[in-house]
């Protein structure tokens, strides 16, 4: 019974100690609660990104083969289609159209693309989200495109592309083969890059070095290293956004170094009281250690739950620019929440436990002083 009425007797001296600097506390809960928010926005808004890039590419070709002319991506001629189709494992290989287009009168870059399956209709496009939003009455509109022989090209606004494909069709425009080779002056023996798919996902390396020795003058592109670059890019920019937040992040620092490095002569004499009423070192020491778990979980909770609102639901607002990069077209989405624990505990611990360790350490020099000189001051 004395260990329980001990034990009641910490957790309300530690919440009446809460209770009577709330400002103190509040003003450190706040300045923790947005070191939190901002660090695990960037968090959540990486690991989500990252994510959503890998299901959209999950149904993509395993290879991409573009030839290189002077280390730059040149056309690529239609008969080696049929080289790369005589290599065992291969099938559904088909030639790609694709490029871009930059717009003077909205200073926009639309992704022009012709559809695999080559069922647009000549004369007409469908558009995403993004071009039609910079274009007023785009829907039932007629839309010039610039040729590269100075004439125009005039297509009519077929439909908008769904609006959960705008992750990556917000400045998508698709058109038909005929209107395409058209507008960019392209011969019907040449593609933009091929595209092609493997029976047998281990052999994807070997058919990749395949192309090479019989196509000297291309570069195969694998998925997964698509994959790779877009994780790369993504911990790139979050990192940047890091190092930018480096001064809110070193003010924490201060911060938690000031707790460290000595208590205040009223936290003193409250130590002094305590022990010489009775308490024990180890109970003044579990009284603070509960006084810091308070403030930091409390503001490691908030600091979450804020991060996750703003990313999931207001779409990064403070972050997207910087995170998604620079584009007047931006695409108009929202993240599926993906949380990754062990990102949430690799927070957790950069965070909370320092915080702690910190109010402990000083507690723990204080305590161990005798009550009579730490009362006198």
């Amino acid at each position: 019974m004395r260990i329980i009425e001990k034990q009641k007797n910490i957790i309300d001296f530690t919440l009446s100690s809460l209770v009577r600097k709330k400002g103190k506390n509040i003003s450190l809960m706040v300045v923790y609660t947005l070191v939190v928010f901002m660090l695990a926005s960037v968090v959540f808004f990486t690991r989500s990104i990252k994510k959503e890039a890998s299901i959209l590419l999950k149904n993509a070709p395993e290879i991409m083969v573009q030839r290189l002319v002077a280390g730059r991506h040149d056309l690529i001629p239609a008969s080696y289609l049929d080289t790369i189709k005589q290599i065992k494992g291969t099938h559904a290989v088909v030639g790609r159209l694709w490029g871009y287009y930059y717009d003077p009168t909205t200073g926009a870059n639309y992704t022009l693309m012709v559809p695999p399956d080559r069922l647009q209709t000549p004369g007409s496009i469908s558009i995403g989200h993004g071009v039609a939003r910079h274009l007023l009455g785009a829907e039932e509109g007629t839309i010039p495109f610039k040729a590269y022989d100075g004439s125009y090209v005039f297509l009519r606004v077929k439909g908008i592309l769904p609006a959960d494909s705008e992750l990556v069709a917000a400045d998508l425009v698709i058109m038909a083969e005929e209107d395409f080779r058209k507008l960019f002056g392209i011969a019907k023996d040449s593609y933009t890059d091929l595209s092609l798919k493997v029976k047998n996902a281990k052999e994807i390396s070997t058919i990749a070095t395949k192309i090479t020795q019989l196509l000297p003058d291309t570069r195969p592109i694998l998925r997964d290293e698509i994959l790779r670059t877009y994780d790369a890019v993504f911990d790139w920019r979050g990192g940047m956004i890091v190092v930018i937040l480096t001064s809110a992040i070193l003010s924490f620092i201060i911060l938690a170094w000031d707790k460290a490095t000595g208590l205040s002569a009223e936290d003193r004499r409250e130590m002094g009281i305590l022990k010489a009423i009775g308490w024990e070192t180890s109970d003044v020491l579990l009284m603070k250690f509960w006084e810091g778990v308070v403030v930091s979980l409390t503001s490691f909770l908030a600091g979450v739950i804020l991060a996750y609102l703003h990313v999931f639901f207001a779409s990064s607002t403070l972050f997207a620019p910087a995170l998604k990069g620079w584009s007047v077209l931006y695409p108009d989405f929202k993240l599926t929440p993906f949380v990754s624990v062990y990102e949430v505990a690799n927070l957790f611990f950069l965070t909370v436990v320092p915080y702690t360790v910190a109010t402990i350490v000083p507690s723990w020099r204080a305590a161990i002083i005798d009550p009579d000189s730490v009362m006198r001051g």
